[in-house]
């Protein structure tokens, strides 16, 4: 399997969500918003942003990447 550019730039994505998953900039910050820590809003903040890359990269990546079949049997 050859890489090209665009795989690089998933791995690059993927590192990024794992490595700002984690507020670790926020920890012992009491700071609230609407009633809950900064730090949970961050979380669900980041889910949503790594649900929109797991989104993009479902629609043109994934079938490269994961190495699977595609066909009208698959």
């Amino acid at each position: 399997m050859t890489e090209s550019k665009t795989d690089y730039l998933w791995y690059g994505v993927f590192a990024l969500l794992v490595v700002f998953a984690v507020p670790w900039f926020m920890w012992r910050d009491a700071a609230t918003w609407a009633g809950l820590p900064l730090w949970l809003w961050w979380h669900i903040g980041w889910m949503l942003v790594a649900s929109a890359a797991f989104y993009a990269f479902s629609l043109g990546a994934w079938d490269r990447l994961m190495a699977t079949e595609t066909g009208e049997g698959s």
